[in-house]
């Protein structure tokens, strides 16, 4: 499997549901298992089956985020002198060349991808479109109302 690009922030947080998950949700879910098992038949006994479930959850997304790290090239973009080309993890101003709206965002890794908080996929769109661009360079993004045109205002390393 090919590496996976990752913010420094992005595997920090994986790792700390990770460890969330080995240290207080897995002890816990086994806490409460052995207590529905001690109010007795297994087979009508909801609280069991519930947290069952919920081991079944936890294991599987111990399993997925330790595959994630073990995939995940991490890249810090302070350590990258700026070159204002905008990479992985550049933090990128970009003005709508129509209704000179401006906008930015922040191009992450897919599990750290949060619009809300202006954190873009490397694999939307428009960071599609902006990778290996520079500032100052006008590019069309193709969105679902058609194509858009933005120039490149700012590329920072931060």
């Amino acid at each position: 499997m090919s590496k996976v690009p990752m913010t420094v922030e992005g595997a920090e947080a994986l790792r700390e549901e990770l460890h969330d998950l080995k240290k207080v949700q897995r002890p816990r879910i086994s806490q409460a298992i052995a207590e529905a098992r001690e109010h007795g038949d297994l087979k009508e006994n909801a609280e069991y089956h519930a947290a069952r479930e919920q081991q079944s959850f936890c294991e599987g997304r111990i399993q997925e985020i330790e595959g994630k790290l073990a995939n995940a090239q991490v890249i810090d973009v302070k350590t990258i002198p700026p070159s204002g080309k905008v990479i992985f993890g550049t933090t990128v101003t970009i003005i709508n060349c129509e209704t000179e709206q401006e906008v930015t965002y922040r191009i992450v890794g897919d599990d750290e991808a949060d619009v809300k908080a202006n954190k873009i996929s490397i694999n939307s769109p428009i960071a599609r479109a902006l990778i290996g661009k520079e500032e100052g360079d006008v590019v069309e993004v193709k969105t679902p109302g058609g194509e858009v045109e933005y120039e490149i205002d700012k590329v920072e390393h931060i």
